[in-house]
């Protein structure tokens, strides 16, 4: 398995220069023992216009079963013959990213003692991977690379390009093209090539997140597939990945605050600790991999506040789950369905509250609800067990709490007759061209007698100084609305199931860009009603007639 590194300069600023930045003499090959094999280091151009470093690795397949004892893909315990016989020596892995550590690690730190002033120029760099294996496809290459800077060619690799019906192999030959430091480049490659592989050859210690974060130090604090990267470079264990989503909230939380990471930690109140958690547990898989284009978990990280107020700010999470707490309590609703519930925090919320008599949430993911039954200890002795039932999966609690599994975008005579339900950050997880169906099963076929959803206000996203122009605030949104589309889309949902609607602001107001979340409460209108509409003040209430068919 091999890369190259290639840059371009000029008689001022030779390319040549990648050699002190590498510290590998251009004029030399040079090879380096490592614990799998060979790696060896070699210059096929080297001249003040081009350079080109190549990082060539020899893997030993009986080395690497003898020192991992089978572990990772090529170590399978259903076929022995898969331990000798596999694609690490020929396609960039978790093995090429230690190989990239060991033999330039000065240049992953940034260092260079000849000549310190080179790290932290930009070049122009071309990075070249002939196979590199991609669970996810091209599309995922994509995603991981170009939020970094990168113009990214992934070209899938043919499984045999005389039987082209065959299709393509989960290989891509993958070109990265950008001006960057070389050691951002290098710590891309590092975490991001055996997230890519998804199966690393060497047992995941604690140590790892350290690794993880370290590489990581500016860059995935604020990656789009932050929650991806972590998890799959974490070898999804659980407890390592919280722990590494948890640094990376804080260290979050520390450039907002223009303070150290330590003191928010050692000063950590429950406001912001609730935020952490929020944070973190929905960051953890809610459901399967991204990668393959499952629904993701919402993020309820974005924190706001009065400021000069001398307090912690209150996060937009907590704020979310209070606007919708006092929705419900204005509509007597005793029996609350929570649509697309994730991990429970709501849910959590609901059942301190005794008015709520009937509570079930219902979400597409049985890893969501088996998360939300623990964070709610309803997998406690004593309680019912989970049972298998069509699909389905459902837990009860002394008889108020239900967990169900179910898609949105289906109708579902289970989630009828209920006084009230909740989309909270729901609807901009859905394609734009399936929310009619998503809008027919809660309005038209459950029908519940009133409905609160909330979402994101796209023209708030300006006031979030740690979010990129033009970038959502999660990587799964398919959308954002601005206040007149979220309007207008709740209005004609109103209007053709014969609800009224009213809108509230959650979260401190901007006189300029509105709230930062959105809130439209329905109530199922009486028959002969008439529309009113007033859109001065917080809320605007509107009436409307069921339209005629």
């Amino acid at each position: 398995m091999f890369l190259t590194i290639t840059t371009t300069g000029t008689a001022e600023r030779p390319a040549t220069d990648l050699g002190f930045l590498l510290h590998k003499h251009p004029d030399k090959a040079q090879r380096f023992s490592t614990s799998y094999g060979t790696a060896h280091v070699l210059y096929p151009e080297a001249t003040a216009e081009r350079c080109t470093a190549a990082l060539l690795l020899e893997v030993d397949p009986v080395a690497l079963v003898r020192r991992g004892r089978g572990k990772g893909r090529g170590g399978a315990p259903d076929s022995a013959l898969a331990q000798y016989v596999n694609d690490r020596p020929y396609a960039a892995s978790s093995l090429l990213a230690v190989a990239l550590s060991a033999v330039f690690s000065s240049a992953l730190r940034g260092q260079c003692k000849a000549r310190p002033e080179l790290p932290e120029r930009a070049l122009p760099l071309r990075i070249e991977v002939p196979a590199l294996p991609a669970r996810g496809g091209a599309a995922l290459v994509e995603r991981l690379f170009a939020p970094l800077g990168w113009a990214v060619t992934a070209e899938p690799v043919a499984l045999d390009e005389e039987f082209p019906r065959w299709g393509d192999s989960r290989y891509v030959r993958l070109v990265l093209e950008g001006e960057l430091r070389l050691a951002d480049a290098l710590r891309h490659l590092y975490v991001l090539l055996p997230v890519l592989d998804d199966a690393k050859h060497y047992w995941v210690a604690p140590d790892e997140v350290d690794k993880l974060l370290r590489s990581g130090e500016g860059w995935l604090e604020r990656h789009p597939e932050q929650r991806l990267i972590t998890n799959r470079y974490l070898a999804r264990r659980w407890s390592l990945t919280r722990s590494a989503l948890e640094r990376l909230e804080l260290a979050r939380l520390a450039e907002a605050d223009d303070t150290e990471a330590e003191e928010i930690d050692n000063a950590i109140d429950n406001a912001i600790d609730n935020a952490i958690d929020n944070a973190i547990d929905n960051a953890i898989d809610n459901g399967v991999d991204d990668a393959i284009g499952e629904p993701a978990a919402e993020s309820l990280a974005e924190d706001d506040g009065e400021e000069g107020s001398g307090q912690r700010p209150v996060p937009l999470a907590v704020r979310r789950r209070e606007a919708i707490l006092d929705a419900l309590r204005g509509t007597g609703a005793a029996r609350v369905l929570d649509l697309g519930c994730g991990q429970g925090q709501l849910l959590g919320a609901l059942l301190k509250e005794a008015r709520f008599t009937e509570i079930v949430g219902v979400d597409v993911s049985m890893r969501a609800l088996n998360e939300a039954a623990r964070r709610l200890r309803l997998d406690r002795p004593g309680l019912d067990r989970p049972g298998l039932d069509t699909g389905t999966v459902e837990r009860q609690s002394s008889g108020r709490l239900k967990l169900t599994q179910g898609a949105l975008t289906y109708t579902d005579s289970r989630l009828a007759g209920f006084d009230a339900a909740v989309l909270s950050e729901v609807i901009e997880h859905v394609d734009p061209p399936r929310l009619p169906a998503l809008e027919h099963a809660v309005f038209g076929a459950a029908r519940p007698k009133a409905v609160v959803v909330t979402t994101p206000n796209v023209e708030y996203n300006v006031r979030w100084e740690t979010l990129p122009a033009g970038q959502m605030r999660h990587g799964d949104h398919r959308f954002e609305w601005t206040r007149e589309e979220f309007r207008a889309w709740a209005e004609q949902a109103a209007q053709r199931h014969g609800y009224a609607v009213e809108f509230r602001p959650v979260g401190p107001e901007d006189p300029e860009v509105g709230p930062p979340t959105q809130l439209a409460l329905f109530r199922m209108a009486a028959e002969g009603g008439d529309g009113t509409d007033s859109r001065s003040g917080d809320s605007t209430a509107i009436t409307t007639k069921e339209a005629a068919a």
